[in-house]
């Protein structure tokens, strides 16, 4: 066995889980604020405070990073995964904050749609999370966050398909574009995170 004279910070896992759970409590109230006709406006200020929590959290994992002498995985990789969580949240915040600045009252097709996706790839992402430091099952996560990805870019295709094809005030249009772009993006920005997930297992496993 060998012997590690300084200990090994293996609190970054734990910090991970309770980034990623906060995550998946902001695509829980998204999908919840995009299920009635208008939308639950005011839903997006707990998605902001949950957003400021994110920060909040990745602010402290960076800040222990740089007082750690001896981390359980690469350190790139920490800031890396730190970076990639607190990312899915703001694109999820974005997407609420449109949805909210705009006073969207009748949904079009592809709003609900993208959020139920979203929630969905952040499950996926926060169960991927939680296997990291046992390294298992992690390929298999992010594969399942890969599908659902592809799943948001062919209804985000369909429903701006729609959207130019039946709206025709100019200002909507753009308004719903922006509002479908952000929603999407919240489930590249989920792949773009099981990603690392991957990487990292890859790396350590």
């Amino acid at each position: 066995m060998r012997f590690r004279l300084i200990p090994k910070e293996e609190k970054f896992f734990a910090d991970f889980i309770v980034l990623a759970d906060r995550i998946v409590s902001g695509a829980t109230l998204l999908e919840r604020m995009l299920a009635s006709d208008p939308p639950a406006w005011d839903t997006a200020l707990q998605i902001k405070q949950i957003e400021s929590e994110c920060d909040a959290l990745t602010h402290n994992i960076i800040q222990r990073l740089n007082q750690t002498f001896v981390t359980p995985i690469d350190r790139e990789d920490i800031h890396a995964l730190a970076k990639s969580l607190d990312d899915v949240m703001d694109a999820i915040d974005a997407a609420a904050a449109v949805t909210r600045r705009y006073r969207m009252t009748q949904l079009r097709y592809g709003a609900r749609e993208l959020a139920s996706l979203t929630w969905q790839s952040a499950m996926q992402v926060k169960v991927a999370v939680e296997a990291l430091e046992r390294k298992t099952d992690v390929h298999q996560l992010a594969v399942e966050v890969n599908r659902l990805e592809n799943a948001a870019d062919d209804i985000h295709d369909e429903s701006l398909r729609r959207l130019f094809e039946e709206e025709k005030d100019a200002i909507t249009v753009i308004k719903w574009k922006e509002v479908l772009d952000l929603l999407e993006e919240a489930t590249d920005r989920c792949e773009d995170c099981a990603n690392v997930l991957e990487s990292v297992v890859v790396k350590h496993g």
